[in-house]
């Protein structure tokens, strides 16, 4: 059975596909392990997040939470590639990832939340309420990973990642692109776009999961299936950090 691409960068057309047939006595993946390892990894990434915070206390001055914010950002980019290119890797270094992650989102919450109170627990609700509904719109099949549905989400994904690689260069520079900074409604538009279809991605995830159960595939892709929908949800998680950020700004 051939996979559709998933805008996930984790999940490509590609990475369920080149295994040998399992037997029938061989561990192929399940649904309810990559329930599981997802457990996990959200629960590594949540402790290292709350320790992080915890650990910054009341001074969140930019210099002191740098270190730890580009430790995490940049060390967990690395592991995603090297997860993404080497899938047999997922079990050992997902949870390596999961720990960076919290590393960032644990820094970067902190700096928002001395300026805007609150921020903290509003976005964690509104990431957990977006991700359950997500989940059973699609375990009831109210939202369909149809092919168009696909290719507007992929593609919708894929000029997000672009714009985000091209504001990320050109600081460097000192340069700014519209709407990744700005406090206008069109920014607040912007930020609300790559919110829907952070979650819509979600969507695509689970699809591709469902089918590598289907499949039987390999044990350890339980952890690169977990280590993918943490991509998403890290994603989603920032992108509602900065429009709540925004609203209050």
């Amino acid at each position: 059975m051939a996979f559709e691409k998933s805008g996930n960068p984790a999940l490509r057309r590609t990475t369920f596909s080149g295994f040998e047939p399992l037997s029938a006595t061989d561990q192929a993946m399940s649904l309810h392990g990559t329930i599981n390892k997802t457990a996990m990894l959200l629960a590594i990434t949540a402790i290292t997040a709350l320790c992080t915070f915890d650990r910054i206390g009341t001074v969140y001055s930019f210099q002191q939470v740098a270190p730890l914010l580009y430790t995490g950002a940049i060390g967990g980019l690395v592991l995603c590639i090297v997860i993404v290119l080497r899938g047999t890797a997922a079990p050992y270094l997902a949870p390596v990832y999961a720990a960076l992650e919290g590393l960032f989102l644990g820094s970067v919450t902190a700096l928002l939340e001395d300026r805007f109170s609150g921020i903290a627990m509003q976005t964690l609700l509104v990431t957990l309420g977006i991700f359950v509904v997500v989940l059973l719109l699609y375990r009831f099949e109210i939202i369909k990973p149809t092919e168009r549905f696909r290719m507007i989400v992929v593609s919708a994904t894929a000029g997000l990642a672009f714009y985000y690689l091209m504001s990320f260069c050109l600081s460097f520079a000192g340069l700014h692109l519209p709407l990744m900074h700005e406090n206008s409604t069109y920014g607040i538009l912007f930020s609300l776009f790559a919110i829907v279809i952070a979650s819509m991605n979600l969507v695509l995830d689970s699809e591709f999961i469902r089918r590598g159960v289907e499949m039987r595939v390999p044990k350890y892709m339980e952890w690169y299936g977990a280590f993918s929908l943490l991509v998403t949800l890290v994603w989603l998680y920032v992108e509602i950090l900065r429009l709540l950020a925004r609203r209050r700004g």
